[in-house]
């Protein structure tokens, strides 16, 4: 049995990052052979403080206590044959603890999401950004043995500094993640949002055409988003409720449409299109902005719509709205595309060679 150390920021079934890069496929990598242990950086009381605005000393003292708990680990790296890094094994602008886990004799795999090079800091945290130094991705980079990358764009990113990089997309349970059409047409039609407080900013960038939607169709429709509760929006009506992993398959079912705006800018270019996957695992029509993977992931008009301006979001969404066998036909395509190209179900076996791959070398 090979052990590994997982070093990230989250609990276990915390952060979507975690539960869709590498939480889920842990089940099949332990039956194979590997044994793994979590070393997270946030418990569930610091977390909630962590992310929210004020609260100085409290993150002081937090950020502190995740010195320690990383300066612990570097006592025990060598007592791993692989030691696994979600994104960055510390909060802070240094590689010191990639560079002692790459020095320690245990294998590194580095695994990543999103531009992470970029500056994203959350809201709460924005007088914080400067601790971060988010180019220490460059240096991470050297200090593993073998980097996923989440897709192409990312990958290429990360091969000019370590070759040994491969792509393994961000991936979907669809035993998890079905589709419940019993939970949808009902008299009012849902269009529906799910994200983190941080990236609201995408959603209300379809404000407008929200708002012309409202206009031509009135209570006929409604809008949806699961991320955080307290959001409010008093034209739309916006009915918002808070993520759980009990009630997110049912929820997201009760959407009829589901959206997934985006700017066109280095960040959202390195997306992983986890948003649009979920809709599609549970069978949902949807409207993405045509940026990054997406243009991967749809193919226009039959498992899914790309919008590259307010008009084609306006078009596409009509178009959705007026047709109920559109919207069966491209979620039944859509789901169909997670489970032969996105699902765990298609990709544990290249996520299980990575990990067989790696201890040999």
């Amino acid at each position: 049995m090979s052990k590994v150390l997982i070093l990230c920021a989250h609990r276990p079934k915390r952060s979507p990052s975690q539960r869709y890069r590498f939480e889920q496929y842990l089940p099949y990598l332990e039956k194979n052979g590997f044994k793994f242990t979590f070393s997270y950086l946030l418990n569930e009381k610091d977390d909630t403080l962590f992310y929210s605005k004020g609260n100085f000393l409290a993150k002081v003292f937090i950020l502190f206590k995740s010195i320690l708990i990383r300066i612990k680990d570097c006592f025990r790296f060598s007592q791993f044959d692989i030691l696994f890094i979600q994104r960055e094994a510390s909060f802070f602008g240094t590689s010191f603890f990639e560079k002692r886990a790459f020095k320690s004799g245990a294998k590194v795999i580095f695994d990543f999401d999103d531009s992470i090079w970029l500056a994203d800091t959350s809201p709460g945290n924005k007088k914080w950004e400067w601790i971060k130094k988010p180019e220490k991705f460059f240096k991470n980079l050297r200090y593993a043995h073998v980097v996923i990358a989440g897709n192409e764009y990312l990958a290429e990113k990360a091969k000019y500094i370590n070759p040994n990089t491969v792509i393994i997309p961000t991936s979907i349970d669809t035993s998890f993640h079905v589709s419940k059409p019993e939970l949808r047409n009902k008299p009012k039609l849902n269009i529906g949002w799910s994200g983190s407080i941080s990236t609201l900013k995408h959603f209300e960038l379809l404000i407008p055409v929200l708002k012309r939607l409202k206009e031509k169709y009135g209570d006929a429709i409604g809008f949806k988003i699961m991320g955080d509760p307290d959001y409010k929006n008093e034209i739309l009506k916006i009915d918002a409720t808070a993520w759980s992993e009990d009630s997110e398959v049912d929820e997201l079912n009760s959407f009829d449409i589901g959206l997934m705006p985006l700017p066109d800018d280095a960040w959202a270019n390195g997306k992983c299109g986890l948003k649009a996957l979920s809709y599609m695992a549970c069978g949902l029509p949807s409207v993405l902005s045509a940026v990054g993977v997406n243009k991967e992931i749809i193919e226009q008009g039959k498992n899914g719509f790309l919008a590259r301006n307010d008009e084609e979001w306006f078009d596409y969404l009509c178009q959705l709205i007026e047709d109920k066998n559109l919207r069966t036909s491209i979620g039944k395509a859509g789901r169909k595309t997670v489970e032969e190209k996105f699902s765990v179900m298609a990709l544990r076996d290249k996520y299980l060679q990575v990990f067989k791959d790696v201890k040999s070398a």
